[in-house]
């Protein structure tokens, strides 16, 4: 059962803890949006295909975003009470941290179980479904348009080039085409005007030209043949479209499929670097995520008669800083020169005694503080800073007085 302390505890977790995923995942989001709206109007694609996109990246941005925000807000819930004496009083009454830590530790079990959700079976499929959408944008599969002013590839045989487009598109002008068949005959066609119209078949189209001029030449025609016409239908075969490849990548294999694979004795043993470091890579972020709680805790408290924000800064570097290392972990296991284990579990083990020293040292050493010494440091060069710059300020006005007794 809960007692109305841990029912406080959980409040004060949640508000911060939503609030950070939230500008987190936005944050990336946000970052990723622009990239994608300079490729896809590079491709001529639709815009709705951004939100497709990005639809797609947010459970990779969220498998990043989930560990930030229950860091912080434990780390933020533990502040608030130390800062405003809570958390002695508390103390005081004999709730020892290990009992303060249980709320925490059940959104950690929460939190890891959908982490490992997204990052085992939700994450493989979402960025198969993000990558085939880049395919199909660059092949034209979803329709993408062709670009006014610039001379645009119709398969391997013909070339078109539209001046000016009117109409959403049912409206071209000064149009520019040229194709070439496989006997060796070329058509050149240029007209005032035309519309793209569909037909039964769905891999032609009709291209009706209005007001133009037909050249016809090839290797029978001793000179070539030039038609003026007012209205003219070219048919245009659509070029043929490669299916995407299936989800071949370890990056797309769900956690089942990673082991049926690194447990097969057919595969290669390229292919089984890079899934078995793959499968650590995913193991030990939400494994590392049982850490976080006790993390929190000791770079949440400042030291007494202060208020530093130190440990906010702290933590956020201390998990983007791991992250970064399990990624280039997972890089040099994928290339088979450190076993995955050491090359990702190592790392696991120095940040768990990290962790653990530091929640010794808050929790069992009277007036502890793990990172005391880095809050004198800070403490230290922040005086400095601030004496120079009155140092400044009180300069300034010494020297226009100087310069005004000049002047007199």
């Amino acid at each position: 059962m809960l007692t109305a302390t841990d029912r406080y505890l959980a409040r004060l977790i949640a508000v911060p803890m939503l609030g950070t995923l939230v500008i987190a995942a936005m944050l990336l989001v946000l970052d990723k949006m622009l990239s994608l709206f300079d490729f896809v109007a590079a491709e001529g694609g639709p815009v709705s295909v951004v939100w497709r996109m990005l639809a797609n990246m947010l459970p990779e941005y969220l498998s990043l975003g989930i560990p930030i925000g229950l860091m912080l807000g434990i780390l933020l819930a533990f502040r608030k009470l130390a800062l405003s004496s809570e958390l002695d009083v508390m103390r005081a009454v004999g709730l020892s941290y290990g009992r303060l830590l249980r709320v925490p530790y059940l959104y950690c079990i929460a939190l890891a179980l959908l982490n490992f959700g997204i990052v085992g079976f939700v994450q493989p499929l979402s960025r198969h479904a993000y990558e085939a959408l880049r395919f199909e944008l660059r092949s034209g599969a979803l329709g993408a348009s062709i670009k006014v002013g610039e001379f645009t590839n119709l398969g391997k045989r013909m070339t078109m080039r539209i001046e000016r487009s009117k109409d959403e598109g049912r409206n071209l002008q000064g149009i520019f085409v040229r194709a070439v068949g496989k006997d060796g005959q070329s058509v050149a066609v240029t007209a005032a005007q035309g519309t793209f119209l569909a037909t039964d078949d769905p891999d032609v189209i009709i291209f009706r030209l209005r007001n133009g001029v037909l050249v016809n030449d090839g290797p029978k025609y001793k000179t070539p043949r030039i038609l003026s016409f007012s209205s003219h239908d070219l048919p245009i075969d659509l070029p043929q479209i490669e299916n995407f490849r299936g989800r071949d990548v370890d990056r797309e294999k769900t956690i089942p499929e990673l082991m049926v694979i690194g447990r097969s004795p057919a595969t290669p043993d390229k292919l089984k670097a890079e899934v078995r470091a793959n499968f650590h890579f995913r193991m030990v972020e939400v494994v590392f995520m049982f850490l976080l709680p006790l993390a929190a805790l000791a770079f949440a408290i400042p030291p007494k008669r202060s208020t530093s924000a130190l440990g906010v800064f702290l933590s956020i570097i201390f998990i983007v800083t791991y992250h970064k290392i399990n990624q280039y972990g997972e890089g040099v296991g994928a290339l088979g020169k450190v076993d995955p284990i050491i090359a990702l579990w190592g790392p696991f083990l120095l940040a768990s005694g990290l962790v653990l020293w530091m929640y010794h040292v808050i929790a069992n050493r009277p007036g502890g503080q793990p990172i005391g010494a880095l809050e004198v440091a800070f403490s230290k060069l922040g005086k400095q800073i601030v004496r120079l710059l009155r140092f400044g300020r009180r300069r300034a006005p010494a020297d226009a007085d100087v310069a005004g007794q000049g002047a007199a």
